[in-house]
């Protein structure tokens, strides 16, 4: 068994292979999942606001310019249809961090899956954040569910490596986030650092499971540490004593908590900064969610017929050396 034949075999028979490999890998028959108590609410809601409030901030600017007279190009920001999430098990914090960006930016539907063990808390979360669709379910069948039988448009959140596996194999049909997952944390521990902050902050991180990545540079050469911290372009950066001069310089992380006392966990739980990061490297060329996630860009293009007369000798020319002569012959109107 693969996380492929998971994937292949949820596509080719839908609900009944999601039934039959829920049943086999948790023990449980997929269901809507009912909130449980024990949530604390109004933690839950203190960093929903502090999220839509960062999040709010993101939104990107419609632009709009006249290129030539009679020529006019559109750009505007329109968001999702529809979004899945996935949550990992019991992290109602998760839950916050995908579900209220895509709320911001006017996602109309959200799908939240998250394993059984743990479920009803994050139904719990959802019902506080006005969402109603969350299914005990998760693993690759999970996402190949979101992917091909809810049909979603895009696939948010972080997971192990099966989720993150099942997560890459099905964005040849769906869009995806990123990768988010196992959890990183670099420590750099420069001069004047406390060693026992870079203590916790490296027990924190592992505290996600033994595949986290917890690393402590040394910060003794502040240059050689921004060239580790680079190559390593980790989830998380704490920069710790002098290394605090290091914040403006890094470029390959997917956040970064400055001084003794920013602790990663203040990101995770409170601040209302995205906690749902690139891993794996990926923060050399990607970041975290943001509201952006949730939209997507449309560009508008307007021509009259001034308009077409001026670009029309650009677009023989180049059609030409292409040789693309119906493209040349679509601008004789």
């Amino acid at each position: 068994m693969s996380v492929a034949d998971i994937v292949g075999d949820v596509r080719e028979r839908g609900d009944d292979a999601l039934r039959e490999w829920s049943l086999r890998l948790d023990g449980v028959e997929p269901a809507r999942a009912e909130p449980a108590d024990g949530l604390p609410v109004e933690a839950v809601l203190a960093l929903a606001d502090r999220v839509r409030r960062w999040h709010e901030l993101q939104r990107p600017a419609d632009v709009r310019l006249e290129v030539e007279p009679g020529v006019e190009l559109e750009r505007r920001w329109l968001p999702l249809r529809s979004v899945g999430v996935y949550v990992p098990r019991s992290l109602v914090s998760t839950l916050v961090m995908c579900a209220v960006p895509a709320q911001v930016a006017g996602v109309e539907r959200i799908v939240v899956v998250t394993p059984p063990a743990g479920a009803g808390l994050v139904a719990a979360a959802a019902r506080a954040l006005g969402l109603d669709e969350v299914w005990a379910v998760g693993g690759a069948q999970a996402i190949a569910w979101l992917a091909y039988v809810e049909r979603v448009d895009k696939i948010v959140g972080p997971g192990n490596a099966f989720v993150n596996e099942a997560k890459l194999l099905v964005s040849r049909d769906v869009a995806i986030d990123l990768p988010a997952g196992p959890s990183e944390v670099a420590v750099v521990l420069g001069h004047g650092a406390d060693p026992r902050i870079a203590e916790l902050e490296l027990a924190a991180q592992a505290e996600h499971g033994p595949d986290s990545v917890c690393t402590l540079v040394d910060g003794e050469d502040l240059e050689a540490a921004l060239a580790e911290v680079e190559r390593l372009a980790p989830e998380h950066v704490v920069l710790l004593g002098d290394a605090e001069a290091l914040a403006g310089r890094i470029r390959n992380a997917g956040a970064i908590f400055v001084g003794g006392s920013s602790p990663v966990a203040a990101g995770d739980y409170a601040t209302g900064g995205n906690h749902v990061l690139p891993t794996g490297g990926w923060g050399r060329a990607s970041g975290g969610l943001g509201l952006e996630t949730f939209l997507k860009p449309v560009t508008v293009q307007r021509l009259s017929a001034e308009g077409l007369a001026r670009v029309a000798p650009v677009v023989r020319a180049l059609a030409a050396v292409e040789e693309m002569p119906a493209h040349a012959a679509a601008v004789a109107r």
